[in-house]
């Protein structure tokens, strides 16, 4: 990133230091090629034709990465260009709670507030908040719909 604007509130808030040598970071080229190649080997795998991002706060996300898929020339971006599955607004009506840490605690799970705003603990924290409200879902009676019931 060329023009990048850091925030030092962000920085400390995340914790992340952009002068670390230790920190292994690659162009953002680099990792959004890396990333892209997994989901579209999982799109290929599940015989679909586009990723839908599933994130909490998933505008906010899927802004990012397809700024960030501008921003690196990358032309074949295998996200879908506006759906998304937002894990803030599914909680809300499925468990009446928007925040991830509540949320995840009022459907029944973990959640190490130490681990909090690490990218990959909320990442996975996300992911099965996501999997539990599908899952919800499905024990009430949700889709697969019945025969009777697609009319």
């Amino acid at each position: 990133m060329s023009a990048q604007i850091l925030q030092p509130e962000a920085l400390a808030f995340n914790g992340i230091d952009p002068n670390d040598p230790d920190r292994g970071a690659v162009s953002e080229y680099e990792a959004l090629h890396e990333i892209f190649k997994v989901v579209r080997k999982g799109i290929k795998a599940s015989g679909c034709n586009r990723a839908i991002m599933v994130a909490h706060n998933a505008n906010f996300d899927h802004s990012f990465m397809m700024a960030a898929a501008e921003r690196a020339s990358l032309k074949r971006n295998p996200f879908h260009p506006f759906a998304t599955f937002d894990t803030a607004a599914l909680a809300g009506l499925a468990l009446g709670q928007t925040v991830l840490s509540k949320a995840c605690q009022t459907a029944g799970m973990d959640f190490d507030s130490t681990q909090a705003h690490s990218a990959l603990y909320d990442t996975e924290r996300t992911a099965v908040l996501f999997c539990e409200i599908v899952n919800r879902w499905k024990r009430l009676g949700g889709w697969p719909l019945s025969a009777a019931e697609e009319v």
